[in-house]
C-alpha cells in the first residue's frame, strides 16, 4: 500500500476551511442587516477559521497533488468532522450555545441535513446566527465534497476519489464525462432551485428571510425552520406548504432527472425505473395515510396550537402528503405531531424513515433504489426456485445488474439495520425509553429529524444528555456518508500496509 498523503489531507481542508468561513463572514452581513447585534461575534468566527484555513494551505501548498483511495475516504470523514468543528463557532461566540455538545449536536445536525435540534426556543435566536444554522444544511445538502472539487481543477487536482466516496447511493450516473463539470452542473442546479424557491415562498407570504432560510432548508431536505412550530406556523396558507411540499419531491429525486427535465429529456425520466418507483411509494402512503386520517383521527389535536380546518379533504390530505414526503425525504419539516395521531400511522411513518430518497438526491436513508432492486431480487428467487436451470438477471432500465452490486446492496442494508439496532441499544444503554431510542436511533441514522417518543415531531432534542447527543451526532455522520466512508477508516485493513 501506499504512503499516505497527508500534505494533500492537511491542504484540502484548508480549502473546506476557506469554504465555511466564507460562509460565516456572509452570515454576519445578514446579523449586520437585521441589527441583531451579533455582527462582531460571526466576524470573529468567521476571521478564525479562514485563518486557520490559509495556515493550513501555505504550510502544505508543496504537496503531491494526488488522491488515492485511502486519501479519498480520510478527507470525506476528516473533512465533515473538521466542518462540524468549525461550524460550532458562530453558536459558541454568540452564546447561542455555552456547551460544546450542544453546539456539537446542532452543527452536525445541520451539515448532515437531519434537522434535529436542541434548541429550546428557536425564535429568540439571533436572525444572523439562525442564517448559518440554515446555511450549515445547505452546505451538506450537496456534500461538502463535491462543493470542493467544482474548484480542484484550479487546484491542479483530480477529484474523482472525493466524489466516489461523498456521492450518495450505488448510482454513478454522470452528466458529463469529466467529474468537475459534473459538480458544477449539479450545484447550478440546486442554487436554482434555492432562489426560485425563496422567490416563491417569499410571493406566497413569508417574510424574505424565513423564505431564503426555508428554500435552503428544503432543496437540502434538511428541515431547520425559523420557526418553533416549524412549517404548522403556516398552516392557515396552504399556498406555502404546497411549494414546500413540490421542492421537498425535487430534492428527494435523483438531480440527474432535473437535469434531464432541464433539458427536455422527459422520456428518460419517465423511463427510469427508480423515479417511478420512488412517485408511486410517496402518492401510495400519502392515499393511505390520507384515507386514515379523513376518517379515523381529529388531526386538529396535533397542530402545534396552529389552526388545522378538519373536516376539509384538501386540508386533510395537504397534510398526509406533507408529512409523508417530509420524512421519505428525509427533510424533517412538520406541519401537525403525526406521533399523535393513530398508533397505526406511527409505526407507518417509522418505517417510512428507512425509506430515504433517490440515489444522487440530497436525502438520507437507504435510497429509493436500494430497496426497488433488493425488491426486484427478492421476487427474483421464487422464480429461481421454480426454474433451478433457468438463467435469471436482475434488470434495472434495460441493464443486467451485475452480481457483485446486488450483493453490495445486501451487504449495505444488513450494516445499515446493525446500525440502527446498536444505535438503539446504546440509547437504551444511556437512559432513553424504547420508543425514544428507536426512533431517534432510526432517525438519527437516516438523517430524517423527527424521532418518536421523547423527541417527536413538537419536540426538540433539548433534554438529551451529553452523551446521547455525542451518538446521535455519530449515527448523523456514519447515515450521512453511507455507513462505509466513516467505518472503513476503523478497519485495520485500511491502516494496513501491504
Amino acid at each position: 500500500m501506499h504512503k499516505l498523503n497527508s500534505e494533500i489531507i492537511c491542504y484540502l481542508m484548508g480549502v473546506l476551511l476557506l469554504f465555511n468561513g466564507g460562509f460565516m463572514l456572509l452570515s454576519s452581513f445578514v446579523s449586520m442587516l437585521t441589527k441583531d447585534g451579533k455582527s462582531f461575534e460571526l466576524t470573529l468566527a468567521s476571521l478564525l477559521t479562514l485563518l486557520v484555513g490559509i495556515i493550513l494551505m501555505l504550510i502544505t501548498r508543496n504537496h503531491t497533488k494526488q488522491i488515492n483511495k485511502r486519501e479519498g475516504y480520510l478527507i470525506v470523514t476528516l473533512g465533515w468532522l473538521l466542518m462540524t468543528l468549525s461550524g460550532m463557532l458562530p453558536y459558541l461566540f454568540t452564546n447561542v450555545f455555552s456547551d460544546f455538545f450542544s453546539a456539537f449536536f446542532e452543527t452536525m445536525s445541520g451539515y448532515t441535513t437531519t434537522g434535529s435540534s436542541v434548541l429550546a426556543d428557536i425564535e429568540s435566536v439571533p436572525k444572523g446566527v439562525l442564517f448559518w444554522r440554515s446555511t450549515t444544511h445547505w452546505i451538506g445538502g450537496m456534500g461538502i465534497i463535491v462543493l470542493a472539487i467544482a474548484i480542484l481543477p484550479l487546484l491542479g487536482i483530480g477529484g474523482m476519489q472525493l466524489f466516489t466516496a461523498e456521492a450518495p447511493g450505488p448510482s454513478s450516473d454522470k452528466l458529463h464525462p469529466r467529474i468537475t463539470d459534473t459538480a458544477k452542473r449539479l450545484w447550478f442546479i440546486y442554487v436554482g432551485y434555492t432562489l426560485i424557491e425563496t422567490i416563491l415562498l417569499w410571493i406566497a407570504g413569508m417574510s424574505f428571510f424565513d423564505a431564503i432560510n426555508h428554500a435552503m432548508s428544503t432543496v437540502s431536505t434538511g428541515g431547520f425552520s425559523t420557526k418553533n412550530a416549524s412549517i404548522a406556523h403556516w398552516n392557515a396558507q396552504p399556498i406555502i406548504q404546497y411549494i414546500i411540499i413540490i421542492f421537498m419531491f425535487l430534492a428527494g429525486v435523483n438531480f440527474v432527472m432535473s437535469y434531464f427535465a432541464f433539458t427536455a429529456k422527459f422520456k428518460k425520466i419517465i423511463r427510469d425505473e427508480e423515479f417511478r418507483f420512488f412517485s408511486i411509494m410517496i402518492l401510495s402512503a400519502s392515499i393511505v395515510v390520507g384515507f386514515i386520517l379523513y376518517y379515523t383521527v381529529d388531526i386538529t389535536q396535533s397542530s402545534f396550537d396552529h389552526p388545522i380546518v378538519f373536516g376539509e379533504v384538501e386540508s386533510v390530505f395537504r397534510h398526509a402528503f406533507f408529512q409523508v414526503i417530509a420524512v421519505v425525504t428525509t427533510t424533517g419539516f412538520v406541519t401537525a405531531d403525526f406521533t399523535v395521531w393513530s398508533s397505526f400511522l406511527t409505526i407507518v411513518f417509522f418505517g417510512l424513515m428507512f425509506m430515504g430518497g433517490s440515489a444522487g438526491s440530497t436525502s438520507g436513508g437507504v435510497k429509493g433504489v436500494r430497496h426497488y432492486l433488493m425488491i426486484k431480487s427478492g421476487l427474483l428467487e421464487f422464480k429461481r426456485a421454480l426454474h433451478p436451470n433457468a438463467v435469471l438477471q436482475v434488470r434495472y432500465n434495460q441493464s443486467v445488474v451485475q452480481e457483485n452490486v446486488i450483493h453490495n446492496l445486501y451487504g449495505f442494508f444488513i450494516l445499515y439495520m446493525l446500525s440502527f439496532i446498536i444505535g438503539s441499544l446504546g440509547f437504551g444503554l444511556l437512559g432513553l425509553d424504547f420508543m425514544s431510542a428507536i426512533g431517534v436511533s432510526a432517525s438519527s441514522l437516516g438523517n430524517v429529524g423527527p424521532a418518536l417518543g421523547e423527541f417527536g415531531p413538537s419536540s426538540s432534542f433539548y433534554n438529551m444528555s451529553d452523551a446521547a447527543k455525542l451518538w446521535a451526532s455519530f449515527l448523523m455522520l456514519i447515515g450521512r456518508l453511507e455507513l462505509f466512508t466513516v467505518l472503513i477508516i476503523f478497519s485495520p485493513s485500511f491502516w494496513k500496509k501491504i
